[in-house]
């Protein structure tokens, strides 16, 4: 197995929803906000080469919105899904699988593109994993998470005939060395990769912590559906990752790609912080 970071840069968030109920004199310490109270985040994916299957974890946020639907994000940087691909050896016709851990638009947004007026997958020999109670909860959305559910990044995947759904089981495999752990704090049935790589556990964290910034018990985002569900995943999640020497992998971390852990007065926090290439 080999495993390669894919950049498709950065995006702006307001600090406030970011961090909940965490008043911004703390969390600024960590993550500093610009003078519209928004900080910067990472738009990073994972690419997974397994045998002969080259599995793409999420997508980004991609580039078919409209400019109005961009300018409340400020995209910035100068990496995107293609340059990262391509710096890697691969193209976007290369990858057999895409993961999507949850249906938001900044993680699904780059699975489809906009083409002479139509929505085509961007990756046309590419299966899309979901799960079935994630995608119905994203199909039929509540009022409160609506704007991130946008029909144009979800319905042409299932009409493409490139969608499967992997069984939500406690634990699911999915291949020899990918195994799927199911969470629903964020939103429902989100979706976890724990690989095992160089004889190590690599989790990757998508929402459930988005940066090292999230590591305190308390700071939950405001975006979370079910902040008490977090609050309890986040604690189990992390007590098993300090007891079994997990990795953990960052989508939003501006800074900070991987991580160890460990335990200190105040809880569990980060050891070291690396990239994936260093491994």
């Amino acid at each position: 197995m080999n495993l390669y970071t894919i950049d498709t840069g950065f995006f702006k968030l307001d600090g406030g929803a970011m961090f909940g109920v965490v008043p911004k004199s703390i969390w600024n310490k960590t993550n500093p906000a610009d003078e519209n109270n928004l900080c910067t985040w990472a738009l990073r994916c994972l690419l997974v080469e397994e045998g002969n299957r080259l599995i793409l974890i999420d997508t980004g946020i991609g580039d078919k919105q409209d400019a109005k639907f961009f300018s409340h994000y400020y995209l910035h940087g100068n990496a995107s899904l293609e340059t990262s691909l391509a710096k890697n050896g691969f193209h976007k016709d290369d990858i057999t699988d895409v993961f999507l851990t949850h249906l938001h638009f900044d993680h699904v947004g780059g699975a489809v593109k906009r083409e002479n007026g139509q929505l085509p997958p961007a990756f046309k020999n590419a299966t899309y994993w979901s799960n079935k109670k994630h995608w119905d909860w994203a199909v039929n959305p509540n009022e409160r998470e609506k704007a991130s559910f946008l029909k144009e990044n979800i319905l042409p995947i299932q009409e493409s005939g490139q969608l499967k759904f992997i069984d939500t089981n406690e634990e699911a495999q999915f291949t020899t060395d990918f195994n799927v752990r199911f969470v629903s704090g964020h939103t429902e049935a989100m979706m976890l990769p724990l690989i095992r790589y160089k004889n190590k556990n690599i989790l990757y964290m998508a929402d459930l912590l988005p940066s090292v910034g999230h590591l305190p018990i308390p700071y939950i985002m405001a975006y979370d559906m079910f902040p008490l569900t977090t609050l309890n995943e986040k604690k189990l999640f992390l007590n098993e990752a300090l007891e079994k020497e997990y990795i953990l992998y960052f989508e939003h971390d501006p800074v900070n790609e991987c991580c160890t852990l460990q335990q200190t007065e105040k809880g569990i926090r980060m050891m070291d912080a690396f990239n994936l290439n260093e491994l």
